[in-house]
């Protein structure tokens, strides 16, 4: 354990010196403009607070999740904080929150995932306190929510465990890409075009490389969400995660 600590550590200190930019995956501190910073702030403030009341059901509820809890936020932390070199001096990273969301669904990883952030922009300098709230609309908000329905739709249609979870973590990777894209092309609307060019823009900037991010997060999920499955089987049914036949 103490030997994987330190490969943990030196892995996240080897990102902690690449600069972050305006056009990244985690809005940077003061990048935007005081009335849209103050906007994403009060609509995720009521997600976190149903999130805080989510956590605290689970855990009276199946204390002996608790563990799984933490492995939810750690995936989170190192898979948002892998930030990727993209085209235009931008960067792109997995967000981490799929394999969160399916197991908890999406209000407790609002709390989760901003929590991330939090601390990533406190240690790492990526993102920032003032945008902490666009930050936590994007990738611990509407991420899980999309995942989430994207994860219970697929096994409505019938696909098996395994590719729910994949299109769910993949869909919410990018989903989350495409709310940060919105968020700065109303912030900054183009003085030709206006929204819509702006949108282009900063899509097509992160496309490059959270694309096959969003598939490498989703095979990476599956992997994780297999293991567990494995081992933890009594945790999982006890979220109701899966069927006790699905887990055969």
């Amino acid at each position: 354990m103490k030997f994987s600590g330190w490969k943990l550590s030196y892995f996240l200190l080897a990102f902690l010196f690449v600069p972050d930019r305006a056009f990244a995956m985690h809005i940077m501190e003061g990048y935007l403009p005081i009335e849209w910073a103050i906007f994403w702030w009060v609509l995720s403030i009521p997600f976190i607070i149903l999130g805080l009341r989510s956590i605290r059901k689970t855990i009276d509820e199946n204390p002996e999740t608790k563990m799984i809890l933490g492995l939810s936020g750690a995936f989170a932390f190192v898979l948002s904080a892998l930030k990727i070199p993209s085209v235009t001096g931008s960067c792109s990273h997995p967000t981490g929150v799929g394999l969160g969301t399916v197991l908890f669904g999406p209000l407790v990883m609002s709390v989760i995932g901003t929590i991330v952030l939090l601390f990533q922009s406190l240690l790492l300098a990526h993102g920032g306190l003032t945008t902490l709230g666009a930050n936590a609309f994007s990738m611990a908000i509407a991420g899980p929510i999309i995942a989430y329905y994207v994860f219970h739709g697929s096994q409505k249609m019938g696909l098996s465990f395994s590719i729910a979870v994949f299109l769910a973590a993949m869909l919410g990777d990018l989903g989350t890409y495409i709310v940060t894209s919105v968020q700065l092309a109303l912030a900054f609307p183009s003085e030709v075009g206006g929204f819509m060019a702006s949108f282009t823009k900063f899509a097509s900037i992160f496309a490059f490389t959270q694309i096959p991010l969003a598939v490498s997060e989703g095979i990476l999920t599956v992997i994780v969400m297999n293991f567990l499955k494995k081992y933890n089987v009594s945790e999982l049914k006890a979220l109701r995660v899966f069927s006790a036949k699905e887990a055969h």
